[in-house]
């Protein structure tokens, strides 16, 4: 409380619960006689009243306190213009313990170190933390252009956030998502961070800093969101990864000309953090990166990667050369002017001379969120020519000339070709058929062959989703929850969110939040439209898929859009069938259509708790042989990039149970989705192994 105001200006036994002052949001109202107030410098009072009310004029109730509808009313009377605003029930604020002290690599170091350490990485390293923090990062959210909220975060005690059970029970109004982000990091396998330590990264390094960066992502969002927090920007993005800088958990930490290693020619990025973190590209915003090269004894600045990505007027259309537009010339106060020799464009123009290799990243409009991007990284490109001409603002930019290294995978001119095929100004070749589905899904799925002259794959019946003759009766009867409008973040009397930890599982943008066990859906007997956000896997397919034929595994699944990791891809569909007839069908008839629930997987090796396989409620058995839908075709890998999770819809008449299939990482355009068929343990008595033919450098050999 400020010591200058005087002692009886307001009546101290009005105050009625003591609470820190860090829990309380102070209002103050505007005077209706500024010149008469006793404020020193014209300031408002300090008005005290109890959380219930009544409330002076001008102040409102603020949350989560209960109000009583007499409270309310007299409140809404006194207000100048009273404005109804919903109001949520109190509820008890659960207890999160702290986390233990800290453990692999300075996890629960001080913010003061964490601050020494981003102006660490700054100076040393060319990361600039502050420009981070006001990046301009489209995410496919609707959060556009916005900065980070500076000054110091909420505080409560901490927030559990294993990413197997997420956060249980009811989420604080004021969770300190430091705290949840270094759970996060505390939870993760102590093995990873041998691998990720290691100066020189690798594909396991790689693929391992990038899922942290989601989980930590997705689950920041999801808690921010929950909490209603309407001061600032929310930008978990950005948050997720300053963390991850300052406490040293990413890959190839030291800048390099050429290949980055564990990094592939058609990797894709939503975040431009993500390609910080992976050592592809450090500046947040700026389009040129470069380091000092130490050249006939004077420093020379050496590009070693851009990004194109339509904020100038490159020319894109050709896959193999991009003329790519300097950097500089526009100041937000100043207006447009000349770019100048210097910096990333003095940078390019050395390399040009000394010819050494330049990574391109490039960005594309993400077809499944118009708002946000995707970076492609397309590969090594060498700078051939630069020059000076007029830009359309009538000022001079450098123009610099690449042109891509011959024997590289393709990357951009897949993304090319698959938007030639959507506009149909090229074929797809090898198409059998352009429906498989037959109009049973909303999108069609394609059916191609360009390897062999197979015709197709032996008949079957396409339906969407499960076919249970027998209905079974639940194990929890439920009513379901009766969210007319759909169920929203932060609402506590959602049965369905109460039975999801206090939490909803899917993002705005329809990404799983978290990979807990069980994801309990909205399904019948809610009351929530078919609009809801928690009703992700009911939707039908929604990525353009193709079923393909593969070199030496059969039919496969793949997709023609980018695919996001945590992203809903399609559930096994196919008739439940019992164990005995799994035995019977398993046997002479060799169904290798069967998914069986009760195998062990592999899980995810970053975090030990998701070692295990999903718990689910009760053992499912689905055969796809003679009627099912695209999952039937995806192949086994000892490496998947997609894995499943049991889907529990709210059923009160019977057991509604599935299996949704999500993205483990982002998977680029026209690569196979694949995921582990699992083991049956114990081995029986003749029991053939299968061949494994993934290809993985981690491949076990077999699968049965």
């Amino acid at each position: 409380m400020d010591n200058n105001v005087g002692q009886d200006s307001f009546d101290k036994s009005r105050v009625l619960n003591v609470k820190p002052l860090r829990t309380l949001v102070p209002v103050f109202p505007s005077p209706s006689n500024p010149s008469s107030s006793s404020t020193p410098q014209g300031g408002a009072p300090f008005v005290c009243a109890s959380p219930a009310g009544p409330f002076p004029t001008g102040v409102a109730p603020f949350y989560p306190f209960f109000v009583s509808p007499e409270s309310q009313r007299l409140s809404e009377q006194n207000a100048p213009n009273p404005t109804p605003t919903p109001i949520s029930t109190a509820v008890p604020i659960n207890s999160f313990k702290t986390p233990p002290p800290a453990t692999n690599g300075d996890v629960g170091s001080s913010r003061r170190t964490s601050r020494n350490r981003a102006a660490h990485l700054t100076e040393e390293e060319g990361y600039n933390i502050a420009e981070m923090n006001e990046l301009d990062v489209e995410d496919g959210t609707g959060n556009g252009s916005l900065k980070r909220k500076r000054g110091r975060p909420k505080r409560v005690s901490g927030a559990g956030t294993g990413t197997g059970s997420g956060v249980g029970g009811v989420v604080p109004a004021d969770v300190d998502l430091d705290v949840v982000a270094n759970d996060i990091i505390q939870s993760i396998n102590p093995m990873v961070f041998d691998v990720i330590n290691h100066p020189d990264g690798s594909r396991d390094s790689v693929s391992y800093t990038l899922m942290i960066y989601e989980v930590m992502r997705r689950k920041l969002g999801q808690i921010e969101e929950s909490t209603k927090d309407t001061h600032g920007a929310k930008r978990p993005d950005l948050k997720a990864g300053t963390v991850m800088m300052t406490k040293g958990v990413r890959s190839n930490s030291k800048k390099r000309i050429g290949i980055v290693p564990g990094v592939e020619v058609g990797d894709i990025f939503f975040f431009r953090f993500e390609l910080c973190l992976v050592g592809l590209h450090a500046p947040s915003m700026a389009g040129i990166d470069y380091l000092g090269s130490k050249a006939s004894q004077e420093e020379e600045p050496l590009a070693v990667s851009i990004v194109s990505s339509g904020g100038y007027e490159d020319n894109t259309d050709d896959g193999d050369v991009l003329i790519y537009s300097g950097q500089g010339g526009v100041n937000r106060e100043k207006g447009a002017s000349d770019q100048k020799l210097e910096r990333g464009n003095l940078a390019m123009e050395k390399s040009m001379h000394r010819g050494n290799d330049v990574r391109v990243i490039r960005g594309l409009k993400d077809v499944m969120h118009p708002s946000g991007k995707v970076y492609v990284y397309d590969g090594i490109y060498k700078i051939q020519d630069s020059w000076v001409e007029k830009a359309k603002s009538g000022f001079n930019v450098f123009k610099y000339k690449l042109v891509r290294m011959p024997g590289q995978p393709k990357a951009y001119s897949t993304w090319k070709s698959v938007q030639q095929w959507t506009d149909k100004s090229a074929p797809r070749t090898g198409v059998i058929l352009p429906d498989l589905t037959s109009g049973a899904e909303k999108v069609p799925v394609c059916l191609v062959n360009d390897v062999d002259n197979e015709k197709g794959p032996a008949y079957f019946t396409y339906i969407p989703t499960l076919k249970n003759s027998r209905a079974i009766a639940p194990e929890e009867p439920t009513a379901g929850c009766s969210c007319i409008g759909g169920c929203q973040p932060g609402n506590y009397n959602c049965s369905c969110i109460q039975k999801n930890g206090g939490l909803l599982p899917y993002s705005a943008a329809g990404l799983v939040a978290d990979l807990k066990s069980v994801i309990h859906e909205c399904g019948p007997s809610c009351q929530c439209p078919s609009t809801c956000r928690n009703r992700v896997s009911q939707v039908g397919l929604k990525f353009r898929l193709e079923v393909f034929r593969t070199k030496n595994k059969g039919w496969g699944l793949r997709s023609w859009d980018a695919i996001r990791a945590g992203t809903f891809i399609c559930e096994y569909a196919g008739e439940v069938i019992d164990s005995a007839r799994v035995e019977m069908l398993g046997g002479d008839n060799e169904d290798e259509y069967i998914f069986d629930s009760t195998r062990i997987y592999q899980q995810l090796e970053v975090f030990p708790a998701d070692i295990e396989a999903p718990k689910i409620p009760s053992p499912l058995y689905i055969t796809a042989k003679n009627e099912g839908n695209v999952a039937r075709f995806m192949n086994h890998s000892c490496s998947p990039n997609v894995l499943w999770r049991p889907i529990v819809r709210e059923n009160k008449h019977e057991s509604d149970l599935h299996i949704a299939f999500f993205a483990i990482r982002h998977i680029p355009p026209m690569v196979e989705l694949t995921y582990d068929y699992g083991i049956n343990l114990p081995l029986k008595a003749g029991q053939r192994k299968k061949k494994c033919l993934c290809g993985s450098v981690k491949c076990r050999g077999y699968f049965c």
